[in-house]
């Protein structure tokens, strides 16, 4: 964070300061357990309670100022401000302005339905070797989130990587206009959040909002395999470069291409091309999916003029993708864990299914797969949840315990889809799952955790992984 006067605060964010006008020196924090020594406190109403309840611990942490929604009775100075939201937004937008003024800031927004996590942490390993490089914490992506991520940067920052999320349409246009993204990356429209958005197409115009106010300047990193994605290049001013499975054509060729992809329970490979050059690429981070993702961020890289050689040697030394995506847990008997229940949409979930079946084949092993819901699916929920089942048994999953009432349409599915009943299990909840599992787990299975966040599969791949 910059070190910025109250009354400049002030001004930024359109609020009127009561008290000194005192020098912050520490971060901006929403919650008041993480504001340490000369920070911002702002304090904000949620879902759950109201952050103006925390101001007193904001204080004793060590707050130099509070920015409030009403004036204080606190003796601290304090920036009142009309709604605390906005005012997070503006501060994010001009500290973003005041660095690039100062300093060789690049930023790179990130959005898609899938992926954009694990990209994020592969442009982090790409970039940090070049210059200080400021990612998100976890997946901090919406319209708190990704201002606190550009709240962090100060003038010595040379790259910002910013996740974009949405939950309607106008999210990332909002985003965009605070951080104007020099390069933006679009990795995929799929159902994620459908639910939300009402529909793939209100999602497909939701995540073009990445482009389409990019400038002439810019770069549009698009997938060329996403039908959606590639509609996208008529939005944007910003110059294209395509990544994907194919060389492209003369009119649309990839700058970075991938072909030779493979994926075993030790990782996964591939062969990356542009133009004549091809350079293997081998990741410990499982699934075949996580090549595009990969892609992705050496296009990236490419368009910043990163030698592409030590750009793939970055990404063979990630140890995973995040903790809760396709992470390898290993707890012993000969027994292998796939942690990847730390969110899910109807396409991560089909691909995790697909790359647990191909690497178990391989290996010779059995494999089992527990599902929980996929959330924000909306009318789409069952259908969804359907598909999934037959595609288990059509991949030929070994063993399928589903978990919730939510998840239910899954085993249903599996069950008509074939005499694959005998080998799928409903149950309620993740304690009965767990019973389940460690009553039947033998030397040799391979177990992969798959859901989002509201299904507790997560904490339960971690008991089941031995963490």
């Amino acid at each position: 964070m910059l070190r910025l006067r109250a009354s400049e605060i002030a001004l930024a964010v359109d609020g009127e300061l009561l008290g000194d006008d005192v020098l912050v020196t520490g971060s901006v924090e929403t919650d008041s357990r993480l504001v340490a020594a000369g920070g911002v406190f702002f304090a904000m109403p949620g879902e759950e309670t109201d952050g103006h309840r925390f101001i007193d611990a904001a204080i004793a942490n060590g707050a130099a100022l509070v920015v409030a929604e009403r004036q204080l009775e606190q003796a601290i100075p304090h920036v009142v401000v009309a709604e605390g939201v906005f005012a997070l937004g503006a501060l994010a937008a001009h500290v973003i302005a005041r660095v690039r003024a100062a300093g060789d800031l690049t930023v790179v927004g990130v959005t898609g339905s899938n992926g954009k996590t694990t990209t994020k942490n592969m442009l982090q390993a790409i970039l940090e070797p070049h210059g200080p490089t400021v990612t998100p914490v976890k997946s901090f992506n919406n319209e708190v989130g990704a201002p606190m991520t550009m709240l962090r940067i100060d003038e010595s920052t040379r790259y910002l990587v910013l996740e974009m999320g949405a939950s309607v349409e106008g999210d990332i246009a909002r985003l965009t206009a605070m951080s104007h993204p020099d390069i933006g990356v679009v990795l995929k429209v799929g159902l994620a959040h459908a639910g939300e958005f009402g529909g793939i197409e209100t999602t497909t115009r939701a995540k073009t909002e990445m482009v389409s106010d990019l400038g002439a300047e810019g770069v549009a990193v698009l997938n060329r395999d996403d039908e959606r994605v590639r509609g996208m290049a008529a939005a944007t001013r910003a110059s294209v470069r395509w990544f994907g499975t194919e060389p492209g054509s003369a009119e649309e060729p990839a700058a970075l291409w991938a072909d030779g992809i493979d994926s075993t329970l030790e990782g996964t490979v591939a062969t990356i091309h542009r133009g004549e050059e091809a350079l293997p690429l081998r990741m410990r981070i499982l699934g075949e999916h996580h090549v595009m993702n990969a892609l992705a961020a050496l296009t990236v890289a490419d368009a910043l003029g990163v030698p592409l050689a030590p750009a793939i040697e970055a990404l063979a030394t990630m140890e995973r993708a995040e903790r809760g995506r396709m992470e390898i847990l290993e707890p012993g008997g000969g027994i292998t864990v796939i942690n990847d229940a730390y969110n899910a949409s109807p396409d991560s979930t089909a691909a995790a299914l697909r790359s647990l079946a191909h690497m178990t084949r391989q290996a010779s092993r059995r494999s089992i797969a527990v599902l929980g819901e996929m959330a924000e699916l909306g009318p789409h929920a069952v259908e969804e949840h359907d598909r999934l089942g037959r595609l288990a048994v059509r991949v030929r999953i070994d063993r399928l315990v589903v978990v919730g009432i939510g998840a239910r349409a899954i085993h249903d599915a599996a069950e008509l889809e074939s005499s694959f009943g005998q080998h799928t299990t409903w149950v309620a909840t993740a304690d009965e799952a767990e019973a389940l599992l460690r009553s039947e787990l033998v030397e040799g299975d391979v177990v992969l955790f798959k859901s989002s966040n509201v299904s507790g599969l997560q904490a339960l791949a971690e008991r089941i992984g031995g963490l």
